[in-house]
């Protein structure tokens, strides 16, 4: 019994530990990004959009090192199944979503085919390096794509992103302590992870979905809801597909980088389809609004209802499986 208590204390405290590190990581980079001449919107789109997935991403990297790839796996999927499920059901039982047209335009046929690529690497269930390679190495065009396109179409709204007046050495201090405290967190909640999975007797996959995967999504969660209460909230649809798409290109990969990932059927034909149905609800639901109410569209309390029922009854899936 020790053993357990010991290790969910390494889960929280790696939890706690990603969360602050998280924060002052992409605090110091974006400072000194902007110390070194990048507009605030680039920084908007590329560091602080990564640095969000920074835990996610941290925890994969650790996971692959310590031979327990199906755990990051299960995080990348798990993350993206809170974040529609949780997080925008949560969201949306607040206060009603705005729908903007250029999700169907951009943003939604992209969350699409990179969930379809996903669909394709994990049916097998496996990921080999080169499946891997051609997740991570699609980022980089699509980071210059995204930066390309909403300079064309500013909206201002980016200019928003909130970057501290750090000097230089500052900014590249907290940049340093940030990583580091990110490297270490990971490590010590990986550790844990691995033995409440022992523990319980069941495999990293499922820790991985669950544990893992709702612990690094509650900042998101938690600032979500905030912003909710405090009416700013238009942003919230576009961050959230652009925070599952980060997270199957550049979480679900890297341990496929390290090793061969060898996981359980279910992978596949439970968890991956789970995933695929309900981004396919959200993506019917904006377009079904849109299509109404060209302007002005929202997503209700009622789709709320029904993303956050939508993820109880996966847990019972998942549980019962």
């Amino acid at each position: 019994m020790s053993e357990v208590w010991l290790a969910a204390l390494a889960a929280m405290a790696g939890f706690a530990g990603l969360v602050w590190s998280a924060d002052r990581f992409v605090a110091g980079s974006a400072a000194l990004a902007r110390q070194l001449g990048l507009s605030r919107l680039v920084i908007g789109l590329t560091i602080v959009s990564l640095g969000t997935s920074a835990p996610e991403i941290m925890v994969a990297i650790s996971a692959g090192m310590r031979g327990a790839g199906e755990l990051a796996v299960g995080n990348a999927l798990g993350s993206n199944l809170a974040n529609i499920g949780l997080v925008l059901g949560a969201t949306a039982l607040i206060a009603p979503l705005p729908a903007q047209r250029h999700l169907l335009g951009q943003e939604i046929p992209l969350l699409l085919v990179v969930t379809a690529l996903a669909g394709f690497m994990l049916r097998d269930a496996r990921l080999t390096l080169v499946e891997s390679l051609v997740l991570l190495g699609l980022l980089v065009p699509l980071l210059w794509l995204t930066v390309h396109y909403k300079k064309r179409h500013h909206s201002g709204k980016e200019d928003d992103v909130e970057i501290r007046d750090y000097t230089r050495i500052r900014a590249a201090g907290w940049f340093l302590l940030g990583l580091a405290a990110l490297l270490a967190s990971s490590e010590i909640l990986v550790w844990g992870a691995q033995r409440l999975a022992v523990a319980a007797g069941v495999s990293p996959l499922v820790i991985g979905l669950t544990v893992v995967a709702i612990g690094t999504s509650l900042p998101e969660l938690a600032a979500s809801i905030a912003s909710a209460l405090r009416g700013h909230y238009d942003l919230a649809l576009g961050n959230i597909i652009g925070s599952n798409v980060f997270n199957i290109l550049a979480v679900m990969s890297v341990p496929g980088i390290i090793h061969t990932v060898e996981m359980e059927d279910a992978v596949f034909s439970r968890d991956y389809l789970a995933m695929l149905a309900l981004t396919l609800l959200l993506v019917a639901a904006i377009s079904a609004s849109l299509w109404r109410r060209p302007v002005g569209a929202r997503l209700g309390r009622r789709l709320g209802a029904l993303l956050l029922a939508c993820y109880g009854g996966y847990y019972w899936l998942l549980f019962h499986h």
